[in-house]
């Protein structure tokens, strides 16, 4: 064949490829790029990216696939910076480590990655487990193997002996032993080091650390300071070295202050915060996940006999119901807030609540919206590439009918999900 003619049919086909695209008709649309609402807008979507955002709606040219979302408000896939998708809080919920083996708690966690991702999670942050469950569903999910989100996964969570985050916590003595940094426990800076390079080696994508007591674990204190404050910033030196950002379960002052001097990237629950903190807060750049819902659902399990175990119960009373308040207090305060529910404590799927809770504490809709859009992204380091709709960004993009900056409950009724221009509903 002539040369001539394969050159004319080699450009045939790269014109079809080129015209063949996924327009999207928005007939509201929040890029979340800043409080702007734009309507009736066409999104070009070509090979996983958002090529343009043009005003109007294009007409599809031949090979094109047209998405009608007139009657909706489109916005970014949304992201979740606090969840645990192998577990889900159960009156047995202590007694399953006893009864279930890892590819339990793996294949139960495919199913609440897809439930999520299906709620229009696009992306998370999976703030603890073991077994290295979530790193596994990280690489199955970007291989096509299951369905869900775009996890950034911690691994294994670092505690202090006896810990919030101590695997050994509540079982008999003869069973407790002395896990170390191999086991995300450690007592000093060296064990600090080791216990980062170990997430490392296990194929983490950032660190958490447990800076004060915990709500859940079978320990008497949910509030008190449990690392030092040089064990932190050996911690996040060291997850400097290894490109790792830092977030720190905190309820306590105490710990949650030593934690921001050391320069952790963000504060998950924060229940006892002051001003003075929040000012610390603000001066380091520090974000704060709320996990509203999750404070909510302990209160609200702790009332029924049976469920927690009495070491735990006052804890969940005590704390839970705090958290909306101190979330309140934050936002007019100024401090940075990038949405978190905790799932895996509340239900997976009813991420959507955490909305509800914050407007109902004084954020505005589109703050709250913008929280699980550009500043997950802004937290993640991955502002590039996610957060907003923009040209040049992967094409992960949600849609719900009606206007939820009237009604922020419609987002809890997402009709269409696409995460890197791949379509996984569409009601």
């Amino acid at each position: 064949m002539p040369c001539r003619t394969l050159l004319a049919i080699s450009v045939m086909l790269a014109c079809t490829t080129a015209q063949s695209a996924t327009l999207i008709h928005a007939g509201t649309l929040i890029t979340a790029e800043d409080n702007r609402v734009l309507t009736n807008q066409t999104i070009v979507v070509d090979e996983g990216v958002i090529q343009r955002i043009e005003a109007g709606f294009r007409q599809p040219a031949s090979g094109d696939t047209l998405i009608d979302l007139r009657q909706h408000t489109v916005m970014p896939g949304l992201m979740d910076m606090h969840t645990h998708f192998s577990t889900q809080i159960s009156a047995t919920s202590y007694s399953d480590a006893f009864r279930l083996n890892e590819a339990d708690y793996a294949l139960r966690g495919a199913t609440f990655a897809e439930k999520t991702l299906m709620s229009g999670f696009t992306t998370v942050r999976e703030l603890g487990d073991s077994h290295q469950i979530s790193v596994a569903l990280r690489n199955a999910i970007a291989r096509g193997y299951v369905q869900g989100p775009r996890i950034f996964a911690a691994g294994k969570s670092l505690a202090t002996t006896g810990g919030h985050a101590d695997p050994t916590n509540g079982v008999s003595f003869r069973r407790m032993g002395d896990p170390g940094p191999v086991e995300g426990v450690i007592n000093s800076v060296e064990d600090a080091r080791k216990a980062v390079r170990q997430r490392y080696k296990e194929g983490s994508d950032l660190i958490k650390i447990t800076a004060t007591g915990g709500v859940l674990s079978v320990a008497a204190s949910g509030m008190n300071a449990q690392f030092t404050e040089e064990e932190i910033k050996a911690v996040v030196a060291t997850a400097r070295d290894y490109g790792f950002k830092v977030a720190a379960h905190a309820h306590g002052k105490e710990g949650m202050e030593r934690a921001i001097r050391a320069g952790v990237d963000s504060i998950e629950h924060g229940t006892y915060m002051d001003d003075a903190t929040m000012a610390l807060m603000k001066q380091h750049g520090t974000y704060y996940v709320p996990t509203i819902s999750a404070g909510k659902f302990v209160a609200e399990m702790a009332v029924m006999p049976g469920f927690f175990p009495e070491l735990v119960r006052p804890k969940a009373q005590e704390i839970g119901p705090l958290i909306q308040d101190t979330f309140g207090r934050a936002w007019q305060a100024g401090v940075k807030i990038a949405f978190g529910t905790d799932a895996g404590v509340g239900p997976h799927g009813d991420n959507w609540k955490e909305f509800v809770y914050m407007t109902e504490a004084g954020m505005p809709a589109m703050e709250a919206i913008r929280s699980a859009t550009f500043h997950g992204a802004q937290l993640l380091g991955v502002s590039d590439q996610l957060g907003t709709l923009t040209a040049g960004k992967k094409a992960d993009i949600i849609a719900v009918p009606g206007n939820p900056l009237e009604h922020i409950e419609l987002m809890g009724q997402v009709s269409f999900v696409m995460k890197d221009g791949v379509i996984y509903r569409q009601d």
